[in-house]
């Protein structure tokens, strides 16, 4: 399942980044508990913000919470 049919469009794996930012994970962390380099963390985490209008962990936290992610 390439996307989650959600209205903003993310990923299975955006979603699962979005999930750990909120969990208060590092991106070393993320990149390290998902087995991917740090650089696709911080791609991925760009596409993000980039969907949702965000800018800032923050915001990507309360969106998560406030979407039922976290």
């Amino acid at each position: 399942m390439a996307r989650l049919g959600r209205a903003d469009g993310l990923t299975v794996r955006e979603v699962e980044i979005l999930r750990l930012v909120a969990a208060s994970m590092t991106n070393r962390q993320t990149a390290e508990r998902l087995g991917l380099s740090i650089r696709t963390v911080d791609a991925h985490l760009r596409s993000i913000y980039a969907k949702l209008g965000i800018k800032s962990r923050s915001a990507a936290t309360r969106y998560a919470v406030e979407h039922n992610l976290a």
